[in-house]
């Protein structure tokens, strides 16, 4: 298995940095985020080193991706947030922090005063837009 030594999220899988844990599997541990932006905020971690989507087996990321489905719903029955915002950070560009692939599920209320996104939505251009479309579905087919 793939660990990293300097890793804070290989260090918190293998037990030698508590947390507080929520879930965890074969695969991956969730445990609560020691810096939250709101109540309930928690990581899913794969057990096993990767940086970013981009390195991680997809059936691994799939398993990651029904854990959080199957842990979002028990912080809705917990917690009952009026919202939740899940994200998946890659590269010191998309503001990934630890460079171990993870998810953020994060709880949110009306008038809770987080602004994850902070993006006004803006109409793009639409050659812009067809150009970049015509890119990644030249990279999926070929």
């Amino acid at each position: 298995m793939n660990v990293r030594s300097d890793c804070i999220f290989c260090k918190i899988v293998a037990g030698d940095i508590p947390c507080t844990k929520v879930f965890e599997d074969d695969l991956v541990l969730s445990f609560m985020d020691i810096c939250p932006l709101n109540k309930g905020h928690l990581l899913v971690v794969p057990r096993e080193h990767f940086e970013t989507i981009l390195d991680i087996p997809p059936a691994l990321y799939g398993h990651m991706a029904s854990v959080v489905c199957r842990i979002a719903k028990a912080v809705q029955d917990a917690l009952a947030p009026e919202g939740m915002n899940l994200m998946q950070l890659n590269g010191r560009a998309g503001n990934q922090v630890v460079p171990h692939v993870h998810m953020h599920l994060v709880p949110r209320w009306n008038g809770d005063g987080l602004t994850i996104c902070g993006w006004e939505p803006v109409q793009g251009d639409a050659a812009e837009i067809a150009s970049a479309a015509d890119l990644i579905r030249s990279r999926l087919l070929g």
